[in-house]
């Protein structure tokens, strides 16, 4: 997929699942967690629609599917790895979109191998890959190197069909615990619904291996030619209301706003910079820099780059890793927005001593969540912490304006509904009055460090308006200081004239408040509703739609036209905005060929190769690094997703033994623990009546009337073993922690073989900590901090439990 668009978003929509023929949700109980999504997905079963739904439990999603599959945790790579082979060996994928919109052709490194599970490149010592070897072939022009056949040896192809051969349909059921006919029937039903669409969510994404897990996703999409097609794509669901937006503004450590990649510390200006990332990114890192110091972002002092701070690649500061970090003593303050951390993070013991390490813990939230409280946990002594906690009172959602940003790209406007009570503020006058505040103490100040804050434009008005934000994400004219009124006008300012601070919604303020739009007319009768609200970028509603028409630029599907070639008006025209470098360029042009113009390829990525486009064939005379045009996105661990168990697995891989789980894992948790002591698979999830950490929602009293309490959903088999009812009080432990919970006795869960073993899941549900009117235990007491080694994402879907009848 593209390195910047579509990373955790939907390339369709919510309302274009009406147009699928058939769907595979997995990693998602969209019924509960997504009722939005089922009441498309609903719409297409109505027309005859086939659902499969691949889980550990039988959910509520699972009770509307044709076609339902229990899995053991962690294990999707190798039942994915099976239908990709499934796929290659019946010759089932789309040839046409292979051959013309995919990188299938390209010659891939003759240094590229994967032996025993390593891929080439890996370093034992530092446990991470130098990726060289995963390039491609290039030519004298640096071009990849085509070949003239997909059975070239040399292929992506032929990569691709050779990494896969191992992954039979017994080979797979042997590890994930779905029987051989069962995988064989999902391929057959998936490959033969055409458009087809795949949902996922969390339970896809919180693994050692959940990037490549949804490249997984992506390899089957692209074979069967369903990206950029209505009712196809590959669909995350988004969880909250403006999770798609705060990921656009950089909530990912790589990141700036727009998936801009974070400059490092070896960039010590904006040429080495480029050097890294390509000359496609001098306008929108330039524009964002005109953003946040305005007149002090000057071509004559490299447009403030030397005013953003840079991180150091070696220290892979996610989300958990800071608390690592922070119970190293590496930080004094903690500035704790939205979050319940000690709930929601794994192996909270990391957590709860991280806290007692800072100087100050500043907590702005609804209510005084456990995180806020964390020094009044049962068992610690408050006179041993020094940690001065103060809390910022949060206005709620209703009490505020602002735009949000849903899964399916769509930038949404709502206004305050009411007037915030008491002391409490919105997030924005928070912020503003922290930063006008802290500049002020910074006055006169000569120090570098202390420049980024007095040299930065911060004008949101005396009282700050969530508009003038959105304004400031869409982009100035920053010689006439009036708004940009599209992304082409933005697009064709020359560097240096235009501002934005997110340049993917570049044009959402340009003519009016676009994202305030409220007509739900939809003439094309897909589902696409262009004028309600708008989409990044540039309003398109289904990214990569390039490739829903031929190589002549006529739809493919007569049913679900999108775009097309209009060779009388010679423009791209059609029912959604067209996804193209130019919409002038017609499909015999370089320009209008490229279905997936975010990648240097142009085309979609089977192979995850390293890349950059527009290198020049001859070194620059002035002996400096040659820049790019653009970079491929790459895979920490790996150019094509190979199975590996989870940190703590009942059994070994059968694929290759000796390098068993994830060779570039990111563990933070010390006690690690092994079956023969836990001998049960624990998987976690939420349920409908408590919303993440359960901070709003555990002070709201009928929904704790409904779901007072957290349990461990176990088998009758697995009851019966440990002599429990229904109702008993069960210890769930692991190797950091033990918690006591009441026992749901269900059929929800059944006895899976693994490779040939009896194996159990217990389903916990994790929304529960200390305080709130409905207290109880935290699942994360006991869930390992083990993280995707790109992503940074904890393994919460799996670790190993035991479990027994409570004293």
């Amino acid at each position: 997929m593209s390195p910047s668009f579509g990373r955790g978003a939907m390339t369709n929509s919510w309302s274009d699942l009406k147009n699928a023929e058939v769907f595979l949700i997995a990693g998602s109980n969209c019924a509960e967690n997504h009722p939005i999504a089922m009441k498309w997905i609903n719409r297409a079963k109505e027309n005859g629609a086939k659902i499969i739904v691949v889980d550990p439990r039988f959910t509520r999603t699972a009770s509307k599917a044709d076609i339902f599959a229990q899995i053991r945790p962690g294990t999707d790579i190798a039942y994915l790895g099976a239908i990709i082979n499934y796929i290659i060996e019946q010759k089932l994928y789309d040839q046409k979109y292979v051959l013309n919109y995919t990188n299938a052709l390209l010659k891939v490194s003759t240094d590229y191998k994967l032996e025993d599970g390593l891929f080439s490149g890996y370093d034992a010592k530092t446990r991470k890959y130098g990726t060289a070897s995963w390039g491609y072939q290039l030519g004298p022009d640096k071009k990849p190197l085509k070949a003239e056949s997909i059975e070239d040896p040399d292929s992506v192809f032929s990569k691709l069909k050779a990494h896969y051969s191992r992954y039979t349909f017994d080979t797979a059921e042997k590890i994930s615990g779905i029987p051989a006919a069962k995988i064989k029937e999902i391929a057959d039903v998936f490959c033969k619904g055409k458009p087809a669409s795949i949902l996922y969510a969390l339970g896809m994404t919180q693994h050692t291996t959940g990037v490549q897990g949804i490249r997984a996703y992506a390899i089957i999409q692209l074979l069967l030619g369903n990206i950029g097609k209505a009712g196809g794509g590959i669909n995350a669901l988004r969880g909250e209301p403006n999770v798609q937006g705060s990921t656009d503004m950089a909530n990912l450590v790589s990141n700036l706003p727009g998936y801009l990649p974070h400059p490092i510390n070896t960039d010590k200006t904006l040429r080495d910079y480029l050097v890294r990332n390509g000359s496609f990114f001098e306008k929108h890192i330039v524009a964002q820099l005109k953003a946040w110091f305005g007149e002090n972002a000057t071509k004559d002092n490299d447009y403030g780059f030397s005013l953003l701070p840079k991180t150091n690649p070696a220290v892979n500061a996610t989300m958990v890793k800071l608390f690592e970090m922070m119970n190293k003593e590496q930080f004094k303050l903690l500035f704790n927005v939205g979050s319940n951390s000690l709930v929601s993070i794994p192996d909270r013991q990391l957590v709860r001593s991280a806290l007692t390490k800072l100087d100050m813990l500043v907590v702005s939230d609804l209510f005084e969540i456990e995180t806020a409280q964390f020094w009044r946990e049962p068992g610690v002594n408050p006179a041993d912490i020094k940690t001065e906690v103060i809390m910022f009172p949060a206005a709620f959602v209703y009490e505020k304006a602002g735009s949000m940003s849903n899964s399916s790209r769509w930038i949404q406007w709502k206004d305050a509904a009411l007037e915030p009570l008491g002391e409490s503020l919105p997030d924005l006058d928070m912020l503003d009055h922290l930063f006008k505040k802290i500049r002020k103490l910074y006055a006169g100040s000569t120090d570098v460090k202390d420049a980024p804050i007095l040299k930065a434009r911060w004008d949101y008005g005396e009282h700050t308006s969530a508009l003038k934000v959105l304004q400031e994400l869409s982009g100035y004219d920053e010689t006439t200081g009036k708004l940009l009124p599209t992304i082409g006008d933005y697009l064709k300012a020359p560097i240096g004239t235009a501002s934005t601070g997110c340049w993917i919604y570049a044009g959402v303020t340009g003519n009016g408040n676009l994202a305030a739009r409220r007509n739900n007319a939809d003439p094309s009768g897909l589902g696409l509703f262009k004028d309600w609200s708008f989409a990044w970028p540039g309003n398109v509603r289904i990214l990569y739609n390039r490739a829903s028409c031929d190589e002549a630029g006529q739809p493919v599907d007569a049913k679900r036209k999108l775009i097309w070639w209009d060779e009388a008006a010679k423009v791209w025209a059609g029912n959604d905005g067209g996804d193209l470098v130019d919409k002038t360029k017609g499909p015999d042009t370089p320009e209008g060929k490229l279905s997936f113009r975010m990648n240097p390829e142009g085309v979609g990525r089977l192979f995850a190769a390293t890349y950059m486009s527009g290198l020049p064939a001859e070194a620059p005379a002035d002996g400096l690094p040659a820049i790019g045009i653009r970079p491929a996105g790459i895979c920490v661990d790996g150019p094509l997703p190979e199975f590996y168990e989870p940190t703590e697995s009942p059994t070994t891989n059968i694929l290759h033994p000796e390098v068993s789980i994830s060779p570039c894992a990111l563990v933070v948790s010390t006690q690690i623990g092994k079956s023969d002591k836990f001998p049960h698979v624990l998987t976690t999830y939420g349920v409908v009546e408590h919303f993440c950490a359960g901070g709003i929602t555990r002070n709201i009293p009928w929904l704790n009337e409904i779901m007072p309490e957290p349990f461990a959903e176990i088998s009758k088999n697995l009851a019966a073993k440990i002599k429990v009812v229904e109702g008993d009080m069960v210890e769930v432990s692991s190797a950091r922690g033990k918690i006591t919970v009441r026992a749901l006795v269900t059929d929800r869960l059944q006895s899976y073989k693994v490779n040939g073993k009896d194996t159990e899941t217990i389903g916990m549900p994790w929304s529960w900590g200390f305080a709130s009117l409905s207290p109880g235990p935290s699942t994360n007491e006991i869930t390992i901090a083990a993280l995707d080694p790109g992503a940074g994402t904890p393994e919460y879907k799996v670790c190993l439990v035991d479990i027994r009848r409570a004293n």
